[in-house]
């Protein structure tokens, strides 16, 4: 049985649902292997323009998974290559949102930080708990999360291991948006499939212009931001895009 499952909900749109329900979705490197394998073939087909990762009802994902880590030593750890995993989640270059039910905790909600958007059910919960068993946030949680929430939240979640609500993470602003628990996949899939309806190399540098960007000196982004739009004044998408807005029709990106 796949411990990640591919579908393809709307056109332009894959669905990577994480598949280990007995162990609440905790991310084994078989897990992590296999949603970058999933992400890889989607960033290289020119169809996808959209990703949506999630889980299921009762976990988007509970955190790493422990018995495969409490045996290990350090350069066994570095050697498992998992970093490199992550940094091939953070490198997808097109629109990813997590679709979150149930507990995103540990590695679960550093996934999530990894994405662009996050779709949280009502009872969803985000938590760094690490500190409870010994080790710290070690896939972005002690800098992705700071850089989403601000230090005092973040501190909060790193240094107490507790554990918060979709509310209380929405007002954070580690949520994008909290809608009802059985509104979850739909709501992240219908967002993705508008997204993939519009011009995707625009989408493509405005996603790289916020990331770079956010941890550049306000020049320095607003230089890249600069670049980034008068390349898109060479694409034949901002022909379309704007003689279809003059024209009062629906444009026909086709991404090029």
């Amino acid at each position: 049985m796949s411990v990640v499952l591919a579908e393809h909900p709307a056109e332009g749109v894959v669905l990577l649902r994480i598949n280990r329900p007995e162990a609440r979705n905790a991310l084994n490197l078989e897990v992590r292997k296999a949603l970058v394998a999933g992400l890889r073939e989607a960033a290289e087909d020119p169809a996808i323009r959209a990703a949506v990762i999630t889980g299921n009802e009762k976990a988007f994902a509970a955190g790493a998974d422990i018995r495969e880590m409490r045996d290990l030593g350090p350069i066994e750890l570095m050697q498992r290559g998992t970093h490199k995993l992550w940094d091939d989640i953070a490198a997808f270059p097109k629109p990813l949102i997590a679709a979150v039910n149930g507990f995103a905790l540990g590695g679960g909600c550093e996934l999530a930080l990894h994405c662009d958007i996050i779709i949280a059910g009502e009872g969803a919960r985000f938590g760094q708990p690490e500190v409870k068993i010994g080790i710290l946030p070690g896939a972005s949680g002690t800098q992705r999360l700071v850089r989403a929430v601000g230090k005092y939240k973040a501190m909060l979640m790193v240094l107490t291991g507790e554990i918060v609500g979709a509310r209380e993470a929405s007002e954070m602003g580690l949520v994008s948006r909290v809608v009802a628990d059985g509104e979850v996949v739909g709501h992240a899939t219908q967002m993705a499939a508008a997204i993939a309806k519009l011009a995707p190399v625009a989408v493509e540098l405005a996603k790289e212009a916020v990331l770079v960007g956010q941890d550049a000196s306000l020049a320095t982004g607003l230089s890249l931001e600069r670049k980034a739009l008068w390349l898109t004044f060479a694409t034949e998408d901002k022909r379309e895009g704007m003689s279809a807005f003059l024209e009062k029709r629906a444009p026909e990106f086709k991404g090029k």
